[in-house]
């Protein structure tokens, strides 16, 4: 998704937390480098149980740290996956947020059509479109499949797409939670996770001085 318009960015400082399912592996790199992705990989392949592996803890490994620095190429605010018992990646998941000083954030109705903008790909079908009342504010929740350009521009291949456009109240700032993932087979799976993960976020304010606050206003 791209921002309506382009201008200074907004300097409102947050973090935004979930209550993660087993499964879901937490990817965010702060320094966004190889050597963090190993170092985190290690500790989470360490904790796998190895008998309920059906790949290699090395493929594990590898997909993992590839997974991790690819996620963050963009800076998200957040970045995991979910990974089957069997040692298989199954979605990724990505925060994001959006907004320009000076600029209003768009309302429930034009974040539609900006959440099914894909740089590399094309929404496919009609897309599900729903409103949701989340802990963390109001959101729209847009469902769709993508036809993703391959490597070299050559065939593209099926995805499919969960986001989760999310107004915090008494913040500028839209959050945008995206879950994508390739095996359509499993889709039923993989909306329940994502449906529940979004259902846990959280999104408390940093202000410069003092004790940092939800952003429903409530207290931590």
């Amino acid at each position: 998704m791209t921002a309506p318009d382009e201008g200074a960015p907004l300097d409102e400082t947050f973090e935004c937390t979930f209550e993660f399912r087993p499964g879901w592996i937490d990817l965010t790199l702060r320094e966004g480098t190889k050597a963090e992705a190993k170092g985190l990989a290690t500790e989470v392949v360490n904790r796998l149980n190895p008998l309920a592996l059906e790949i290699e803890k090395s493929a594990v490994f590898d997909d993992m740290v590839e997974r991790a620095v690819d996620l963050n190429e963009d800076v998200p605010t957040l970045a995991a996956a979910y990974y089957s018992e069997a040692g298989e990646a199954l979605a990724n998941l990505m925060v994001d947020s959006y907004g320009d000083e000076g600029a209003p954030r768009p309302g429930a109705d034009e974040i539609v059509p900006l959440l099914l903008e894909w740089g590399n790909a094309q929404v496919t079908g009609e897309p599900q479109i729903t409103h949701l009342e989340l802990a963390a504010g109001p959101a729209v929740r847009v469902q769709s499949m993508l036809q993703v350009k391959r490597m070299l521009g050559l065939g593209r291949k099926l995805t499919e797409f969960v986001k989760y456009a999310v107004f915090p109240p008494g913040m500028q700032s839209l959050i945008v939670v995206t879950v994508t993932w390739e095996k359509i087979a499993l889709t039923e799976e993989i909306t329940e996770l994502a449906d529940e993960a979004v259902r846990t976020l959280r999104i408390t304010r940093l202000p410069t001085e003092g004790t940092a606050t939800p952003a429903d206003g409530g207290t931590t």
